[in-house]
């Protein structure tokens, strides 16, 4: 695979194995509440996962990827989505796969990443993200990282033009970089999306989110509603963000 510029290419590198760091029965009992949603027909949503894979994501990444996978995994099951992983590493490093069907590719193809050192390319993972929308609706664009180390204006203008074209943003924070934490608060309220900060090992906090915004992608604002009366924390984080109507 070639490096890319502002263009973004098909999948990935290495294997990696391991268990889900969290607890299975909490997992479960979640997993159990988003089944109980009936997506409407026809209602299966594009959306795109980007991860930050630079080298100050390693001691939480194995983690992070493992409750990734399993969570898409499973949303894949329940609400019919497509999925476009974007990741971005080292010098100059930003790629995209194709749209995945399957949340077993998904997770085969997350499993072969690992982190490399470098500075930011948030910027690229919405060039790729603006490239797609032109091309067909896309549900929303989630975004995991820790830092972010460009230009924030620049970054805004990006998302706006998002924002314009319908696709909220759904930011997940590691750490407590206020720096990023400016940043993201921004992209999202631009998109008509949602900031939220995660914990590092906070494993069942990130799969709740990444729950939540996988059944607001497939069946919107509504089905959000119903998984958070059915307990989902997840859910109830993203609606005490979006903005109404959303």
């Amino acid at each position: 695979m070639a490096k890319t510029g502002n263009r973004v290419n098909d999948p990935l590198v290495r294997q990696q194995q391991g268990n889900v760091p969290t607890a299975e029965a909490d997992v479960t009992a979640f997993l159990q509440k988003a089944a109980e949603i009936t997506p409407q027909p026809g209602s299966g949503g594009r959306l795109i996962f980007a991860l930050d894979a630079t080298m100050s994501r390693q001691p939480t990444w194995d983690q992070a990827c493992q409750i990734q996978a399993e969570m898409f995994e499973e949303a894949g099951k329940i609400s019919g989505l497509r999925i476009k992983l974007v990741y971005f590493r080292g010098f100059g490093e930003c790629r995209a796969s194709r749209w995945f069907e399957s949340g077993t590719e998904l997770a085969r193809a997350m499993s072969r990443i690992d982190c490399q050192g470098g500075r930011t390319q948030i910027r690229k993972v919405l060039s790729a993200a603006l490239a797609a929308a032109k091309q067909e609706k896309i549900a929303a664009l989630v975004y995991v990282g820790d830092c972010m180390e460009e230009d924030v204006d620049s970054l805004c203008d990006r998302a706006g033009h998002l924002g314009l074209l319908g696709v909220p943003m759904f930011v997940f924070q590691e750490g407590h970089d206020g720096v990023a934490e400016r940043a993201f608060r921004e992209m999202a309220r631009l998109t008509n999306g949602a900031y939220c900060r995660f914990d590092a090992g906070s494993a069942q906090q990130l799969a709740d989110l990444l729950k939540a915004v996988a059944v607001f992608a497939s069946g919107g604002r509504s089905a959000l509603q119903l998984l958070e009366k059915q307990g989902g924390q997840g859910a109830r984080l993203l609606l005490s963000q979006l903005p109404p109507g959303s």
